[in-house]
């Protein structure tokens, strides 16, 4: 009789021995989701991928969320601006056709306005073409400080609004409506999952179905005060309002006193 092997004996017997990643600076040890190296301070992982902006280890040729092939290009800024928490100089970076704002220290990204509006709709197509779910789910949400810190634009220096991307994505952004949006380390990288889950379009959908629910709401409110000023005796345009009835008493004496004068 042949005796029953487990199959997670069979498993660990032909798993593979875990990759082991190493600072490029000093040859340390560090975990594959480490952006920097806890012995030497250098950096492990940068946003680097086109299609996702997810961030992929120094070295790296592919992305290891969506497989994409790494394109990322390290530039002078145009003007100097600083990160709207680290107060360090912002560093201009090209990720795919994405012009973007890094800071190398908290690993946030600067994009204006219209990068932004391109990044959507590029994504947003992707979206169409692979076929959307037909129930899209607001993005798990991540724990934060309990104290709310508003951050200056990095561009005219005043407060940004804090808004939920799309109402219901569950991701919230610093935006400055004049020149753009603060994405805190990851943040990019949700949005567009958001994006390519067709969370754009449903966003759209519910704004659609709230604003019809408002009119239907403002319909009825309508409706009923109309209703209501009609029964109001004390309301002189009401349907049995004062200046009405004394109408309608009018009316039936000057039938009346017709009605006599026929009868005579």
């Amino acid at each position: 009789m042949v005796e029953a092997v487990p199959w997670s004996a069979i498993c660990s017997k032909f798993a593979m021995p875990a990759e082991t990643l190493n600072c490029p600076m000093c040859g340390a040890p560090a975990s594959s989701d480490a952006t920097h190296c806890e012995h030497c301070g250098a950096r492990l992982a940068t946003v680097a991928c086109p299609s996702c902006f997810a961030m992929i280890f120094q070295g790296a040729k592919f992305c290891s969320h969506c497989g994409a092939r790494v394109d990322r290009t390290e530039g002078e800024a145009a003007v100097s601006e600083r990160c709207p928490r680290c107060r360090l100089e912002l560093k201009a970076v090209t990720v795919g056709r994405a012009k973007l704002l890094e800071c190398e220290k908290c690993e946030g990204f600067w994009v204006d306005a219209a990068s932004l509006d391109q990044i959507c709709a590029d994504r947003e197509q992707q979206a169409a073409v692979l076929g959307m779910p037909g129930s899209v789910q607001p993005i798990q949400s991540i724990a934060m400080d309990q104290a709310v810190r508003y951050l200056p634009c990095p561009v005219c220096h005043q407060l940004m609004n804090r808004i939920n991307f799309a109402h219901y994505s569950n991701v919230v952004v610093e935006v400055c409506k004049a020149h753009g949006t603060w994405f805190d380390k990851d943040e990019l990288r949700r949005i567009v999952e958001f994006i390519r889950g067709g969370g754009l379009e449903a966003s759209r959908q519910r704004e659609i179905e709230d604003l019809e629910q408002r009119k239907r709401e403002l319909s009825a409110t309508r409706a009923a005060g109309a209703w209501d000023g009609a029964m109001d005796p004390s309301n002189p345009r009401g349907l049995f309002g004062a200046t009405r009835c004394d109408d309608m008493r009018l009316g039936i004496s000057a039938v009346a006193d017709l009605l006599r004068s026929i009868f005579r």
